[in-house]
């Protein structure tokens, strides 16, 4: 396929954690369809989404930029109306919106001569920046909305998606409607956005995959393992409020909600193979941010990142590391694997590079094209990538920036200037802090972080002069924050 125009399959998951398929580790999770692909193409094991929460990391696939970069470093609150949040620093503001100004993914490709579709969730403005705005031809099921908010079955409510019969399972309408957009699209190379809005909340699994997954955890178990507390809340300036954790991958309808997807994820591969287009499309599977870990309720999240700490909202590895499968037939080698650090803007260059589109390093301006990888030559020209989150999670992480060199990174806390130094290589579970011991490295990577803030013109948090509460703010895999 290398040298032609092939099609291209992007499949963003929303919410799924780093370990939460078969080929990356899991044990109770089943994904047959996607352990096939992982076994037809690349699989990386050091990719990270570029924000630990939705909306930032898809503004960055869809531009090629950080999110920093943007402006846009927040999930957009269009219904829930959670900004700012006030605690020892008030949050940086933020864009609601993907500027229409930017030259898009799907724009690119347009121009290129493709044939465009997004399906699923979109979560990057209202009605006048929807994916239709943006070079998508056809926008099924992309609106404004961050989450299924009538659930997994219908009546779903969505305002770009035709009702589903009542009862049908959201992820299974995406999909047929997919099919059915491959199947009346005209000849030539295409390009499908497919953005499922599984695994996010709710919790809503088919019932009897349910009734499968409680069974195969009272097999294992870990049904009733109970959540960790992990920390204070940092809502509640009383201190009174917990952080809990899920100990283990135990939830039934979760692991449901990943059988469902992964058995639609096969059923847009069949498509594909039955009407002889499989052996030239490009697949890139990923997702926009860690696993939903933690919760301030105590149920302690969906899932577990474990060896990862935390998930979801947090600086932490298991905020942002994601698993991440690209087939591209005739370039990747089946079966490898790569440990180079990748993270979301790169796949915009790299996509345009596959398809001899015009590159235009001006609009990504962050992203560095993975080809070299993708061919086993080498490794990439870049010695760092950074993440900039300025914002209280709801998941209960606390704001801050990172940077990873080589095997090392460094975060910086913004409620206090708090640094952690981390051996990724060493210690996958951040539990050891260097930042002491190895204080030039530290102080060197501190530098380059606040460079690259600077250059950007990245938006800080701002001192809450009406805090009351304790100024130091708990932090470390060790502290026991995660």
């Amino acid at each position: 396929m290398a040298g032609s125009r092939p099609n291209v399959l992007f499949i963003l998951i929303d919410d799924l954690g780093w370990r939460d398929i078969g080929c990356f580790g899991s044990e109770f999770y089943e994904t047959p369809n996607l352990d096939a692909l992982a076994a037809e193409g690349m699989l990386f094991t050091d990719a990270y989404a570029s924000c630990p929460v939705c909306s930032p990391t898809r503004a960055s696939l869809m531009t090629g930029k950080y999110p920093a970069r943007l402006g846009l470093t927040n999930f957009i609150d269009w219904s829930w109306g959670g900004h700012p949040r006030k605690h020892r620093v008030i949050d940086a503001p933020y864009i609601h919106e993907l500027p229409l100004t930017e030259r898009s993914l799907a724009r690119a490709f347009k121009d290129h001569g493709y044939q465009t579709c997004h399906v699923g969730k979109w979560h990057l403005g209202g009605p006048d920046h929807y994916p239709d705005k943006h070079g998508f031809d056809t926008n099924i099921g992309g609106c404004e909305w961050g989450m299924p908010v009538k659930g997994y079955f219908a009546p779903w409510h969505i305002p770009t998606l035709s009702e589903g019969k009542e009862g049908e399972y959201l992820t299974d309408a995406l999909t047929t409607r997919a099919i059915k957009w491959l199947e009346n699209r005209t000849e030539g190379p295409w390009l499908l956005n497919l953005s499922y809005y599984t695994v996010h909340t709710p919790i809503q699994g088919k019932p009897e995959l349910v009734e499968k997954y409680r069974a195969k955890a009272e097999r294992m178990g870990v049904l009733d393992q109970p959540s960790r507390v992990i920390g204070p809340s940092p809502f509640d300036p009383a201190g009174e409020q917990r952080t809990y954790a899920r100990a283990s991958q135990n939830l039934p309808a979760y692991a449901a909600m990943i059988e469902s997807m992964d058995t639609n994820i096969g059923r847009v591969i069949d498509h594909l193979k039955t009407t002889g287009q499989w052996d030239n499309t490009l697949v890139v599977f990923t997702s926009d941010n860690g696993g939903l870990a933690t919760d301030v309720h105590g149920g302690g999240g969906a899932t577990c990142n474990a060896p990862l700490a935390v998930g979801k909202g947090w600086m932490y590895e298991g905020g942002t590391r994601v698993s991440t499968i690209v087939r591209y037939p005739g370039v990747t080698a089946p079966g490898s694997r790569c440990a180079e650090p990748i993270t979301s803007p790169d796949f915009y260059p790299t996509l345009l590079e596959a398809v001899g589109a015009t590159l235009d390093p001006a609009q990504h301006a962050d992203g560095v094209s993975l080809m070299p990888l993708l061919r086993g030559e080498g490794r990439l020209r870049r010695d760092a990538i950074f993440w900039h989150f300025p914002h209280y999670s709801n998941c209960g992480g606390r704001p801050g920036c990172s940077v990873r060199m080589g095997d090392w990174k460094l975060i910086q806390f913004y409620e206090d200037g708090h640094l952690e130094l981390y051996n990724l290589r060493e210690d996958l579970s951040e539990a050891h802090d260097r930042s002491e011991q190895e204080s030039a490295r530290r102080d060197m990577m501190l530098a380059r972080l606040e460079a690259w803030k600077e250059q950007l013109c990245a938006r800080l948090p701002k001192p809450n002069t009406d805090w009351t509460g304790p100024r130091e703010a708990p932090h470390g895999p060790g502290s026991p924050m995660v």
